[in-house]
């Protein structure tokens, strides 16, 4: 890696010159301008962002928290935030909290020792005291909160969305993995779906989830099937526990959708490879993350105006509601055709 005075020694001027026109801090001859800057062309040289926002008091680096990386889900909600931030000109310090309270407090930590102007968190706990307490702009990604902006899909209509389509499919027997408890836009698919069906006087049985994880959807879904065996129908907490209830469908030698229909949820790129591909509520993740994104930027140039006591930059963006993404049934083959029009 290029260091700063490899790039002094090659443009024959001293460190001091070449900080002051990487950093744009007092004068510099033109000419000597341009052999830094064909210097840092030449060896390719790139600064430390950290330490050129400590420098010069103005980071572009942004803190984004997600809860469990080998969800497939959750790096379409980061591709979308790093896409907008690039756009932007802003970088991303990330952290992987697994769903541990004490990771995600050890990475605020670190976000706020590098100077990030601002986080995107798709923490369980929005109203945590760490999140109260921090003095740049937060964004909750998939998550709402009472007191903060938050970029979230309607998982309310998603679960009884997915209970319409499954009803209006003929299944009578119908089993709901309910999400973990302490993640709400879980509890929101869960609710819409119990009600649904409620109102629709259909049968339905519960199997509580503590995770969307891999490693537990396996047990979850054998638990649904010994518990109710008579099960035709399954609404999943997402698209992964979903395709565990499949695999466990299979092994019991059950037909897929003629003795069972299953819709997941969040549409991540596995469900439609899957054998038979996997009919599911589709949430917008890429578009959340690149809303959530648009909403941080937008903070961090009030808080700057702010700062700064620019007149007439005043955003009126922490007026503004929330901003929640609508879903959609994307049907595939893990439930049966029918003809709304017949």
């Amino acid at each position: 890696m290029t260091t700063i005075k490899q790039v002094a020694s090659y443009a024959g001027v001293s460190v001091a010159t070449v900080s002051r026109v990487i950093n744009e801090t007092g004068y510099v001859h033109e000419d000597t301008r341009r052999k830094v800057e064909e210097a840092v062309k030449q060896l390719n040289y790139k600064p430390n962002e950290v330490a050129r926002s400590l420098y010069k008091k103005k980071s572009r680096l942004i803190g984004l928290l997600l809860p469990d990386i080998t969800n497939p889900y959750f790096p379409l909600l980061a591709r979308g935030v790093e896409d907008r931030m690039q756009e932007n000109d802003f970088r991303i310090i990330f952290g992987n909290s697994d769903e541990d309270r004490q990771k995600e407090l050890d990475y605020m930590d670190t976000f706020v020792q590098n100077n990030v102007v601002g986080v995107i968190s798709s923490t369980n706990d929005p109203d945590a005291d760490c999140y109260a307490k921090l003095k740049i702009p937060v964004v909750f990604l998939d998550r709402t909160s009472s007191d903060s902006l938050s970029v979230y899909a309607d998982g309310t209509h998603g679960g009884r969305l997915a209970a319409q389509e499954i009803i209006a499919r003929g299944s009578k027997q119908i089993t709901v993995l309910q999400g973990p408890a302490h993640i709400r836009p879980a509890q929101d698919r869960f609710r819409g779906a119990v009600e649904e069906l409620q109102q629709s006087n259909i049968a339905y049985h519960v199997v509580e989830t503590t995770s969307f994880s891999f490693k537990d959807a396996e047990s979850w879904a054998k638990e649904l099937f010994s518990k109710h065996p008579e099960t035709d129908g399954v609404i999943a907490s997402n698209d992964i526990v979903a395709t565990a209830v499949m695999h466990e469908a299979h092994r019991l030698g059950k037909k897929i959708p003629d003795d069972v229909q299953i819709i997941g949820f969040d549409d991540i790129p596995l469900s439609s490879l899957l054998f038979p591909p996997l009919s599911t509520i589709r949430q917008p993740a890429y578009e959340m993350g690149w809303e959530a994104a648009g909403l941080l930027i937008q903070l961090i140039e009030q808080s700057q105006a702010t700062k700064s006591s620019t007149p007439n930059l005043h955003s009126n963006i922490l007026t503004h509601s929330s901003i929640q993404l609508p879903v959609k049934f994307i049907e595939r083959e893990t439930t049966r055709k029918v003809d709304f029009h017949g």
